[in-house]
């Protein structure tokens, strides 16, 4: 038996007293993500990016491993949850507009003390300071560079569109903004390079596009490495008590780790290691999240029908952003109508012998977005379901 009709075998077996559709984590292959994580971090703390996870007992079980320290968040109102639910390090990644969270925040000393939320603009701390309510905490702030490599005189960008604050000078100039105003501390400076970290750089069957992957992530690393260094130079003149300096994320952990600039890394989605993770020559890891939809037709050979399974990925819309069937091996999506929100037909010899019930184990393109689709998840080790956890969706929480 092959390693993953094996894994199927186990995976069926662990589940069979349960209907599908249905979500699990394999624990084994989680915690090899986990240390393979600190493994590449090289003594460096990982903060653990809490969008990729979405399920707070996955959250208290990474973090309870050396290697761990804090979250990094994606919506105010989470970061509050989260500190209210015990956790005490959390990095909120993007600036809110979130009123009433920033009021509750000014006016406790717990949320205030365990929340560092991210600003890059100035009318940003006038939104909080006019939310405050009375509320007299003084707030934690980080300020995130811009990490996209510029060419041609900033006529060509390579890098999502996030921060506008590029240069070492232009962060400082905020930092001055900050340490000026009252109610404020700056502790962190954040840059998420993710067209180095979230790009794969081997593309099947396009060597040159993946030559040219490589080339461009190897000179935004050199860029990158030498104007981060010189960021937190200049920003530390202003804050000398800077706390953290953060970077990274799954696929580049090892680069980023080797920057002596850079005091913790961020990942997240290498725990449970979707299929945008299969295209790097960096590093390898084990599916660790999978979805189960029944097969419930039999349209005719080399066919079955399973229940839902639309699921795509946020991003460019094509096809890396859909899940793909992964169990048993050969199955493929009908190309005239791929996966469907109540059926989706899949196509391959593999089908023949599926029976109405089975099913069928798919992986989703990104990581924790598959928790906004399942109210819990089995956790699996071996052939047996150990605990079956809620999603934040099962707890009532859909933040975005």
């Amino acid at each position: 038996m092959t390693a993953p009709a094996a894994d199927r075998a186990r995976y069926d077996r662990a589940t069979a007293h349960l209907d599908a559709p249905l979500a699990i984590v394999d624990l084994d292959a989680f915690d090899a993500n986990a240390a393979d994580l600190v493994r590449r971090a090289a003594g460096k703390p990982v903060r653990v990016a809490s969008k990729s996870v979405r399920c707070r007992a996955l959250l208290e079980r990474v973090l309870a491993r050396d290697g761990f320290q804090g979250i990094m968040s994606f919506t105010l109102a989470e970061s509050l949850w989260l500190a209210r639910s015990g956790f005490d390090d959390i990095l909120l990644a993007y600036p809110s507009a979130d009123r009433a969270g920033f009021a509750e925040l000014a006016a406790d000393p717990k949320l205030a003390g365990a929340v560092t939320v991210m600003v890059d603009d100035p009318a940003q701390l006038d939104l909080i300071d006019a939310a405050r309510a009375g509320g007299r905490e003084v707030v934690r702030v980080c300020l995130e560079l811009d990490t996209s490599l510029k060419l041609l005189g900033g006529r060509v960008r390579v890098g999502a569109r996030r921060s506008p604050l590029h240069s070492p000078a232009q962060l400082a100039e905020l930092a001055r903004s900050v340490a000026r105003r009252p109610g404020f501390r700056l502790v962190g400076i954040m840059a998420y390079e993710g067209h180095i970290a979230g790009v794969g750089d081997t593309v099947a069957g396009r060597p040159l596009r993946s030559r040219a992957v490589r080339l461009m992530q190897t000179a935004a690393r050199r860029e990158l490495a030498g104007r981060r260094a010189a960021v937190v130079r200049a920003v530390r003149a202003v804050a000398p008590d800077l706390e953290f300096v953060n970077g990274g994320g799954t696929g580049s952990v090892q680069h980023t780790a080797a920057e002596d600039a850079v005091t913790e890394i961020a990942a997240g989605s290498g725990l449970y290691l979707p299929r945008l993770f299969d295209n790097y020559t960096s590093f390898t890891g084990r599916p660790a999240a999978l979805f189960a939809q029944p097969v419930v037709r039999r349209p005719g050979v080399g066919a079955v029908t399973v229940l839902g399974g639309g699921y795509p990925a946020s991003g460019v819309a094509g096809p890396d952003r859909l899940p793909v069937p992964y169990l048993p091996e050969g199955l493929r999506y009908d190309p005239q109508e791929g996966p469907g929100e109540v059926q989706t037909p899949l196509l391959g010899s593999p089908a023949d012998d599926l029976l109405i019930g089975d099913r069928v184990w798919f992986r989703h393109a990104k990581a924790g977005e598959l928790c906004e689709r399942f109210e819990a998840l089995h956790l699996v080790r071996g052939d047996e379901v150990t605990a079956t956890v809620p999603t934040y969706r099962g707890e009532g929480h859909t933040f975005l």
